[in-house]
């Protein structure tokens, strides 16, 4: 009853998205299944399967294919998605795994193909004969070929969403879904907290260089250590002229703005270069000229 209602499920199409990520899925499958191998050949010699290296890849990819292709008609990528491979050469529209002959064919083009190719590769790219530069040439022209096929076949894919090697193409074997699909209830609150956050941070990444923190600093402390009404006597413009209102220190080429308090030179100038709108942190006066203290005045600090 089980195998009556099996053969008789219908089939469900699989999405574009779906089959590409198998076949990215196989790939990495191939590549940690190979540094796996190689990383049991660490203590020996150097080098020590470089002149096997086609045959042992074959190798892997033969017991890969004999326990996914040949035995559960999917590849590894396909199982994880819950894809598998429909024989499309049959008439009827049930699902039908694949022949045999399919099975060999596809070992043969996958495996076999690209032995041929790594093969082919280290004996041509030894030997400089001209007769061997010819068959080169031949083979170069085939691979580029099957290559121009190989993308005509993806645009083809990309419009009809079957087929997504030539491999496939040419055996008639379609990737189906091995069970129908149902309706995910997905929950979007994490979602929506997340694009909340991202648009959030990007706002704060274009706006953050926007905002002069020199300018608010020095504002800010303007604020919490006001100085109001300031004499003009002697004495206050001498304890004025004795520290740098920026850096606290004493004057090091002292210079003004055009308001009663001294500045370093280089705390001024570095500063307005910064902001052309820069005020004094004290009294909150405009940068009007930027001119050096006179000398007697400083002459007399000095003797103070």
């Amino acid at each position: 009853m089980a195998s009556s209602i099996g053969n008789e499920k219908s089939v469900n199409p699989v999405l574009r998205i779906s089959q590409l990520d198998a076949l990215e899925l196989n790939k990495a499958l191939e590549q940690l299944v190979w540094s796996q191998f190689t990383s049991c050949f660490h203590g020996f010699k150097p080098g020590v399967l470089a002149h096997i290296e086609p045959e042992v890849k074959a190798f892997l990819w033969l017991l890969l294919w004999r326990f996914t292709i040949y035995s559960k008609n999917a590849t590894v990528g396909q199982a994880i998605l819950n894809i598998q491979y429909k024989n499309n050469l049959s008439q009827t529209e049930k699902y039908q795994p694949l022949s045999k002959h399919q099975k060999l064919w596809y070992l043969i083009f996958t495996v076999g193909g690209r032995w041929l190719e790594e093969r082919c590769y280290d004996f041509f790219s030894n030997r400089q004969l001209q007769s061997v530069s010819k068959i080169k040439q031949y083979i170069n022209f085939g691979a580029g070929i099957l290559k121009i096929c190989g993308l005509v076949n993806f645009l083809i894919f990309l419009q009809k969403g079957t087929f997504a090697t030539l491999t496939e193409r040419i055996l008639g074997i379609k990737s189906v879904f091995c069970k129908p699909q149902s309706v995910r209830q997905v929950g979007f609150e994490y979602m929506n907290r997340e694009l909340l956050w991202h648009g959030f941070a990007e706002f704060l990444i274009y706006l953050l260089p926007l905002i002069n923190v020199q300018k608010l600093k020095l504002k800010i402390c303007s604020w919490c250590l006001p100085i109001a009404n300031l004499s003009n006597s002697e004495k206050t413009l001498t304890a004025h002229y004795k520290v740098c209102s920026l850096c606290g220190e004493w004057p090091t080429m002292p210079h003004t703005i055009g308001c009663s308090h001294v500045f370093c030179y280089y705390c001024i100038k570095s500063n307005y270069l910064f902001d052309m709108y820069f005020t004094c942190p004290k009294c909150g006066s405009e940068v009007h000229s930027l001119q050096p203290l006179k000398y007697k005045i400083e002459m007399t600090e000095l003797h103070v």
